[in-house]
């Protein structure tokens, strides 16, 4: 069911999964009062609605005042949480660091310091192995009140060692917060950006990299820093269009979890991420069995318990494997195949609609128009860019560039000419207005300004024009966007043979086959 209630209580409620909403009600009725029963009664109201509505509460529920209801409301909500957190403990290394120094400042508070220091120790032991520095500085903070404070016969360095320790921890925490902070800085430049498409946005990129990269970043060995770092760099040769630097640190950044792979389960949201960008970097550099093969990996994993029973990492799974599943229809020209998941795909988006981000919406509504697209039903791909074209979010110039460009395109395969010729000034002056539009793109514009309208032979050579200039950028690297967004090329050439852009492309795969399978069949040399 599409969540539109904007009530956060609605939210969390409809949020929860069977098991969750049992553990609540044990957890309310151990001690239970009047006002304990009535938030259950209040729950029950609310996960029976299918959209928030307070008059209807209040309805069927007598026993409640209008007045009383927002106390009631927030009282649930926190007992919710309560209820969660104990329930959740067991999955969340988090939370568990996190209720043993609770449990430290408790037994300090009681006078039992032996006991909160014992309890101090094991947090920090875990926290130590685990590399999550953050959770050992309250820790340490707490030591130090006690050791200050009170007698404790600790051993007569305990003052120094804590000192270099707090000093050791700082300098960890540091470097992660550096890294991490460049690379959602780097994330953010793309998501509202997009590529870099000449030299000047190039330029930018690398002296930003070059003013927040601390000098002595690779000599850190820790795995927050290396994650971080990995990330950056995947981010920062992605938004360059260096696709083969793009592959390189999407590799190390799942390399970094297959080292260590009790990661994985800490570190959930961060694996599943490396994963996408791993199997992204093999399609913007047409890899297709490689591909194939991180695909089969994503998804065995996605199927896992811990991917399963969290329904964030679920969310953020069948995101990313939709993309890839989408992507490989692409590169294999499949595009009867990918129209088939669309539907299920669009249930998906609306049961999630509360908790998925607009950017990938956008993402998976311009995939979808190209798959459409390919099908030759054109109609069908301008409904989904039109979502995009009237989308009015500050979020990717570059897909809302290229949403206008194929919807120009889709209506020349409809024939509609005179529109196009409209269209098409408009387009130009949006992508002018923008700063954004490469050498491509603007061959593409202005065939559409002035060519569409000719038709037989004159309008089949001026294709064919077309198609030699727009190749000779191919291996162009601020160009690859245009080839990346829309297989531009093997439009053009089903266009030109009067044939389907799935027959081209499926054609191209099955020449790529061929000469994968002859090349293992070549004898290797022996050094």
């Amino acid at each position: 069911m599409a969540n539109k209630s904007s009530d956060t209580l609605f939210q969390l409620i409809h949020s929860l999964q069977k098991a969750e909403k049992r553990h609540f009600k044990l957890y309310v009725k151990r001690n239970s009062s009047n006002a304990d029963l009535k938030i259950i009664h209040l729950f029950d109201a609310i996960d029976k609605l299918e959209e928030y509505n307070e008059t209807i509460v209040l309805k069927r529920l007598p026993e409640i005042s209008k007045q009383q209801l927002p106390n009631l409301k927030a009282y649930l909500y926190k007992q919710i949480l309560a209820a969660l957190r104990l329930l959740k403990t067991h999955e969340s290394l988090d939370l568990q660091l996190t209720e043993q120094i609770d449990y430290a400042h408790i037994l300090y508070k009681k006078g039992l310091f032996k006991q909160a220091l014992a309890l101090i120790d094991k947090a920090k032991h875990t926290a130590r192995v685990n590399q999550k520095f953050t959770f050992l500085l309250p820790a340490i903070a707490l030591e130090k009140r006690i050791e200050s404070l009170h007698i404790t016969r600790s051993s007569e360095t305990r003052a120094e060692d804590l000192s270099k320790e707090s000093l050791e921890i700082s300098a960890h925490i540091h470097y992660t917060s550096v890294l991490s902070n460049l690379s959602l800085q780097l994330y953010a430049w793309y998501i509202k950006y997009g590529h870099s498409l000449k030299e000047e946005d190039e330029h930018t990129v690398i002296e930003f990299m070059k003013q927040n990269l601390p000098a002595d970043v690779w000599k850190q060995t820790g795995f927050y820093e290396r994650l971080y770092l990995y990330q950056s760099y995947t981010w920062y040769h992605f938004i360059r269009q260096n696709f083969t630097l793009y592959y390189k640190y999407a590799q190390k950044w799942v390399d970094l979890f297959n080292e260590e792979p009790s990661r994985k389960r800490i570190e959930t949201g961060h694996f599943i991420k490396g994963l996408h960008y791993l199997v992204n970097s093999h399609f913007v550099n047409h890899q297709i069995e490689k591909s194939a093969q991180v695909l089969e990996q994503f998804e065995a994993f996605a199927a896992t318990e811990r991917v399963q029973s969290n329904e964030n990492f679920t969310i953020q799974a069948f995101l990313y494997i939709a993309q890839a599943k989408i992507n490989h229809y692409f590169m294999t020209g499949e595009f009867d195949k990918g129209v088939q998941m669309i539907r299920g795909m669009e249930e998906k988006l609306g049961q999630y609609s509360s908790v998925i981000d607009r950017h990938r919406v956008l993402v998976l509504n311009y995939k979808f128009a190209t798959l459409k697209f390919g099908t030759g039903d054109y109609s069908g791909a301008i409904d989904y860019l039109m979502k995009i074209i009237n989308d009015e979010s500050d979020l990717r110039y570059d897909l809302q560039s290229y949403a206008r460009i194929l919807h120009l395109f889709a209506h020349v395969e409809l024939g509609n000419q005179d529109l196009v010729k409209h269209l098409a000034k408009s387009v130009y002056r949006f992508m002018q207005q923008l700063k954004n539009l490469t050498v491509v793109e603007e061959e593409l514009v202005k065939f559409l300004r002035n060519k569409v309208e000719l038709k037989g032979k004159e309008f089949k050579a001026e294709l064919e024009a077309l198609h030699a200039r727009i190749k000779a950028y191919e291996k162009n690297r601020f160009e690859t966007r245009a080839f990346a967004y829309f297989d531009i090329i093997s439009w053009l050439e089903a266009r030109i043979n009067n044939t389907t852009m799935s027959e081209v492309i499926t054609k191209k795969y099955r020449q790529h086959l061929q000469q994968v399978a002859e090349q293992k069949k070549q004898p290797k040399l022996v050094a």
